[in-house]
């Protein structure tokens, strides 16, 4: 009669091989990366924004065009 084939040692110990199975396990998924939305220019979006009732008197005491200053702003601030 034969013998079974042998089965090959591992050649790591078992501490590797648990850590080695841990990193699989808690492991972060890749994300994939964010694509940023490209705005349309010259769309305008409709929010509703809570702000200082003295910013706000600041923007409507020019008169009209209040919003477009607003916005302006928004964008200086955002460095765009």
């Amino acid at each position: 009669m034969s013998q079974p084939p042998r089965r090959p040692r591992t050649l790591n110990d078992a501490r590797t091989e648990a850590e080695a199975a841990f990193k699989k396990v808690t492991a972060k998924p890749v994300e994939a990366p964010v694509v940023k939305k490209q705005g349309l220019p010259g769309v305008k979006e409709m929010v509703s924004l809570r702000i200082d009732q003295d910013v706000l008197e600041h923007f409507q005491n020019d008169g009209p065009g209040w919003q477009d200053r607003i916005n302006a702003a928004l964008r200086k601030a955002a460095g765009l």
